[in-house]
């Protein structure tokens, strides 16, 4: 497919009613020698020459003449369709229905969902809190949410993901802990240290990610007892019977007397991600997804 700028066609059918490359250059508000660097990179990307210059200004060829007869109409189709393309952007309604974990997206959900009904009028974010990751299945595989904020992974269940952010791992010890007062720590240090479970993920897949089963040494995480509820994994965890790791953030959204949260430095990192079934509409899933990425700052070139 040839490479063509737009604004060098413009160019080139302004030279071509002009005849006169400088008269050309008035019009466009350009010097003269950028209106000829223009020309010829246009000759460039089609490989052919479209005028030539005499005393008295310019001729247009043969392959001149044809563009200047049909690229009046392509220029304009162009600019109708940036046009059009703009007003969609401008003017998306409907609802989404958005499922969340007040612990993993506190921080932001409110924010997009009123920074998208303001920049959409008609556009409608509702938004659901639920207790768990499975919760956050439960409703979207039932057709009663579109989309839900999820970390990763969340097994092969055949949904559409996009990254959103991503967050350090830190861990939550008792704090008389040998390691409490310590600023950061490895995962060498805490291998002897059982990793409690509370029953809120999706699969077996996301629980070893969770407690990074087996260790980078190859050896086993040592699994702790399980709870029912993220609240009951803590309160354990304080009563100092094992440890929990989990993304960062949720060390300010869910303090519990009596612990520490301790970045890991080799932890490695989650990623929060925007989950939604084929059923959601995509181009409303699109727009969520760009508002998240602008309001958390994640850049594609961080994901792997």
């Amino acid at each position: 497919m040839v490479d063509l700028d737009v604004r060098h066609v413009e160019s080139f059918l302004v030279v071509s009613e002009e005849l006169n490359i400088t008269r050309a250059a008035r019009r466009l508000h350009l010097t003269q020698q950028a209106v000829s660097a223009q020309l010829q990179q246009l000759e460039r990307s089609l490989g052919v020459t479209l005028l030539v210059r005499t005393s008295r200004g310019v001729l247009l060829t043969a392959a001149g003449e044809e563009l200047a007869a049909g690229g009046a109409k392509v220029v304009a189709d162009w600019s109708t369709l940036v046009v059009r393309v703009r007003r969609a952007a401008q003017t998306q309604t409907g609802a989404v229905r958005l499922a969340c974990c007040p612990y993993a997206t506190n921080l932001f959900a409110v924010d997009v969902a009123e920074a998208m009904e303001a920049r959409f009028p008609g556009l409608d974010v509702e938004l659901t809190s639920v207790s768990t990751p499975a919760d956050e299945l439960e409703l979207l595989t039932s057709g009663q949410a579109d989309a839900a904020f999820m970390w990763l992974p969340i097994g092969d269940i055949g949904l559409n993901h996009a990254v959103i952010r991503t967050d350090a791992r830190a861990v939550a010890v008792p704090d008389r802990h040998p390691l409490a007062q310590r600023q950061t720590v490895t995962l060498a240090e805490l291998a002897n240290d059982p990793v409690l479970r509370p029953e809120v993920l999706t699969c077996a897949e996301a629980e070893d990610y969770w407690l990074v089963d087996p260790r980078p040494d190859g050896a086993a995480a040592p699994r702790g007892a399980r709870s029912s509820s993220l609240e009951d994994c803590l309160l354990q965890v304080a009563r100092g019977k094992g440890i929990w790791m989990a993304p960062e953030p949720i060390s300010s959204l869910a303090p519990i007397a009596k612990l520490r949260w301790i970045p890991v430095t080799d932890g490695g990192t989650f990623e929060l991600a925007v989950v939604w079934t084929d059923r959601a509409p995509e181009p409303l899933i699109g727009r969520m997804i760009a508002e998240l990425r602008t309001i958390t700052g994640y850049q594609l070139v961080h994901a792997a």
